[in-house]
């Protein structure tokens, strides 16, 4: 290849380059190295570069089956806080999970000798497009039978998964305002929200998220959702509120009340706002109404109906 290179030099540029005054001893030398230097680079860049094409003609395709329960490997688990853990799935490397925002999936296993196998849905943090991986965060409740055995897995072990579960179809700018009220895990479809409308920069639609949790210690993802409240300080903003607040706690403290909702959400008189809730059965009661026997919304209740806010207005994850 450098003989190639050579002959198609031209004379003229040769002589003048070995005949110039004062040029060093090893100055075609030196002018061989760079030329086989810049054969390796470009060599590079269009290997580089036919790679890519080949990666990009590769079709993406979705990993979730919304008719049958499919196995997926734990790649790694990684520890959060005292209960709270991250878990990475596996995925072929050019595939996505095939989720659609606030949409869930849910989980099978068969536990503790049961006839039947428990299901439960759960709403995986990772970016919607994310491809070879999907991350669930999971508490584990004292008594969570399914959050007990996905603690309990190890790399290399499955977990059956069947979706997507279509919950309520997002579309950019459909409402001005948005506002979030979360408590515990239940903040998990939250940040899905949060993350695809701040990563979208069309999407002007203005996000308020109240997070509710025990204490302080307790508050999961807080790193992420304050780092996206300092990227994006114009379109949302974070509030926490702890049961039990230690000594320098600046938050709010208690349980959500009338009176934060009124301060936070935006206002039930508007026609161009929603809530969205999410969280343990005694928190859904007490804010917005749990959903009903069905799984279905149900009325509304609790707070958010109190301050008049209508079906139109609340959505229950």
């Amino acid at each position: 290849m450098f003989a190639a290179i050579r002959t198609t030099l031209p004379r003229q540029f040769a002589r003048a380059y070995s005949s110039s005054a004062g040029a060093p001893k090893n100055s075609n030398g030196l002018l061989w190295a760079s030329l086989a230097t810049g054969g390796v680079l470009v060599g590079g860049y269009y290997y580089t570069r036919s790679k890519e094409a080949q990666t990009a003609d590769v079709a993406v395709t979705k990993a979730l089956d919304p008719k049958q329960f499919k196995a997926f490997k734990l790649q790694e688990k990684e520890r959060i806080n005292h209960d709270t853990s991250r878990f990475r799935f596996e995925l072929e490397p050019n595939q996505e999970l095939g989720l659609d925002i606030t949409s869930c999936f849910v989980v099978k296993a068969k536990l503790d000798n049961d006839e039947k196998a428990t299901i439960r849905p759960y709403t995986p943090v990772s970016p919607q497009h994310a491809r070879g991986f999907f991350d669930l965060v999971v508490k584990n409740y004292p008594t969570g039978k399914m959050s007990s055995h996905i603690h309990g897995l190890a790399p290399g072990d499955s977990l059956e998964i069947k979706g997507p579960i279509p919950k309520h179809p997002y579309k950019a700018n459909e409402f001005k305002e948005i506002g979030m009220i979360a408590g515990g895990s239940g903040i998990t479809p939250m940040l899905q929200l949060a993350q695809h409308v701040l990563s979208d920069p069309n999407d002007r639609t203005k996000l308020t998220l109240v997070f509710a949790n025990k204490s302080e210690d307790d508050i999961i993802l807080r790193s992420t959702f304050d780092d996206l409240a300092r990227k994006h300080p114009d379109q949302f903003r974070v509030f926490y509120v702890v049961d039990k607040a230690t000594a320098g706690w600046q938050g709010e403290v208690g349980y959500i009340t009338k009176d934060m909702v009124k301060k936070y959400m935006p206002a039930a008189d508007r026609s161009d706002v929603l809530v969205a809730a999410c969280g343990p059965v005694p928190m859904m009661k007490l804010v917005s109404g749990p959903k009903a026997p069905d799984y279905s919304q149900g009325e509304v209740g609790g707070i958010l109906k109190e301050l008049g806010y209508t079906s139109q207005q609340v959505f229950k994850f």
